[in-house]
Order: structure tokens, then sequence, then C-alpha cells
């Protein structure tokens, strides 16, 4: 059933595309700039898609009463997604988007038994949780820089959520719906995602990972996207203590800096999805235990790949200063 719901969200955000393309090319173009990995005018806001086949899943769960771990999590993200859309339309200051993020977080949050089971003291927890839970959403968004890299890695994630929740309509229909998407995304792409979707998955991951049964759980889930968030995380700890403004686009982290060094969009997206892939496997076959011991290898092999074969940090800092 859950290959059938996925070939349904595939083929309906493929069509969705077929028809909102021509929309997009005339309002959302995006242009090369100094700072872009690629050099053709490309249409962004393609995630308006798969984020419209998450939603409508959503609702047809609702309307039958499903309410299973992650059901309505695409109508909880909702908002957030039209906030990310017009961010992609006309650019809205940092502080308004950061405020909508803080109070899907907060709606996240009071959906999460994870959170219900700390009793009186989750809030002491509260502010952590809801940095992490924006952190996630952000470090998502940064990512997404290179053709098929987010699109294809979120496929994973989702599937390695659905399968460990037992998730059911609306996050098999978002992964199919990712895969339609990915049909436009794959290198060379004729579409991005934009802030529309990137946030959208970010939020909704983030939300995801505190529907899990228990703790340990939960940080096995969050271990899945070690790449992402690994490569986000390490970039925005060394921006700060380089004193650089980590809000400011640029053009930093591991997988920028790969393809500063010559590797194709296809071949580090690829590289992401894989290990990626491999993560989810651990998960379904041992757990955390297998998750953090292959997740703390990638990070390795990710350490050797910046020293060796990517563009130098330093170096790559002073050419975008420059």
């Amino acid at each position: 059933m859950a290959l059938i719901i996925v070939m349904i969200g595939a083929l309906t955000a493929w069509l969705l595309l077929l028809v909102l393309l021509p929309l997009l090319r005339r309002g959302l173009l995006d242009q090369p700039n100094s700072r872009s990995s690629h050099s053709q005018p490309t249409p962004r806001g393609g995630g308006l898609a798969f984020v419209l086949v998450a939603v409508a899943a959503s609702v047809i769960s609702w309307s039958f009463g499903v309410t299973g771990p992650g059901a309505l999590l695409p109508l909880v993200v909702f908002p957030l997604a039209l906030v990310g859309l017009l961010d992609d339309r006309f650019n809205l200051p940092m502080g308004w988007r950061y405020g909508v993020q803080l109070f899907t977080a907060c709606l996240l949050l009071a959906c999460s038994p994870l959170v219900h089971g700390l009793l009186g003291l989750w809030l002491l927890f509260l502010p952590v949780l809801l940095i992490a839970s924006t952190a996630v959403t952000n470090f998502i968004n940064f990512m997404d820089g290179l053709d098929g890299l987010v699109a294809g890695c979120m496929a994973v994630a989702l599937t390695a959520a659905a399968l460990q929740l037992h998730a059911f309509l609306s996050i098999w229909a978002l992964v199919g719906g990712l895969v339609g998407f990915l049909i436009w995304n794959w290198s060379p792409a004729r579409v991005f995602m934009g802030d529309v979707g990137s946030i959208f998955l970010g939020a909704l991951f983030a939300g995801l990972v505190l529907q899990a049964p228990s703790w340990p759980d939960s940080l096995a889930l969050l271990l899945v996207a070690t790449p992402l968030l690994g490569d986000a995380c390490w970039c925005v700890i060394r921006r700060i203590l380089g004193g650089q403004p980590i809000f400011k686009a640029h053009r930093l982290h591991l997988y920028q800096r790969l393809h500063q060094a010559g590797w194709t969009h296809a071949r580090i997206s690829s590289l992401y999805i894989v290990a990626m892939a491999v993560l989810a496997l651990a998960l379904m076959l041992g757990g955390l235990g297998s998750v953090w011991m292959i997740a703390l290898i990638q990070i390795l092999m990710g350490i050797w790949l910046d020293r060796n074969v990517a563009v130098p940090f330093p170096l790559a800092s002073a050419a975008a200063d420059g």
C-alpha cells in the first residue's frame, strides 16, 4: 500500500510542476550570481508541488480520522511553507521568518508525545528544544544549494521516519512527492525547491523526530540526517569562530567546496544520498547503536574530504570576501 501511495504522490507532484513551471518562470526566476552553484536562470519555488501533495494527503487523513504519527504534521507546518513562498518572492526580513519558525516549533512540541512525557520538567527544556527544532529547520534550508541534494536526501530520511514511526498516508505521499519533484530537480535542474520546500522539509523532519516513541529513537532518527545536518552545523560553527554572519548567503559548506573543487552536482548529491541511505539501513537493522557508529564514521569521512579534496575553508572564505 505504501508503494502505491508513493507512486500516486510522485505522479501528482510531477504533474503539478508541469502546470506550475510557466508561472514560476515568470514570477520566481533565480538569476545566477557569484554565490550560485548554477549558471543558467532557473525557476525556484518548485517545492510547492510536494508541499501540496503532503498537505492534501494530510487533509485526507484528517477527514478519515487517521491521526497516527506524522499524519497531520504537514498541516501544522503548512503556514511556514507559505511564509517560505513569500520569502522566495519578496525576500522577507529575517526576524519575521524566524518568528514564524519559533511559532511552528512550539506547535511541533505541543504535538510531541516525548515532550508530554517530561511533564513539568519540559519547561526547563523548552528553550533548548525550540532552538534545536529551528536549527534543524534552518540547517536543511542551508543545504539546499545543489541539484537534487536536499530532495534526494530528505526522501531517504522521510522513508526512514515513515518506517520507524509506522506512518501511513501523508508521509509516504510526501516521499512520493519528493520523487516526482526530483525528476525535475536532478542535475541539470529545471526547477529549484526554494524556501517553500526546504523550510517545510526541515520543520517537518524536526516534527517527525519529536514523534518518535522514545528519546533514543528520536536521536537515532535525527542521526540519519547526519550528512546534511553535520555539514551545516560544522559550517555554522566555523563561520561563528571566523566572525562571519551565519545567515548571509555563502559558498562555504563542504558540498559547495567540493563543487568548487570540480565535483559535479550529481556526484556530490549521490554521495550524500547514499550516505543517508546507509544510515537509514543501519536504523532499520540495528537502531541507535548502529546509527551512531555509522554517523561517526561518516563524520570522519567528511573531515577527510574537507582536508584533502574540497577547496580549503579559509581559501573559499577569502574568495567570498574578495
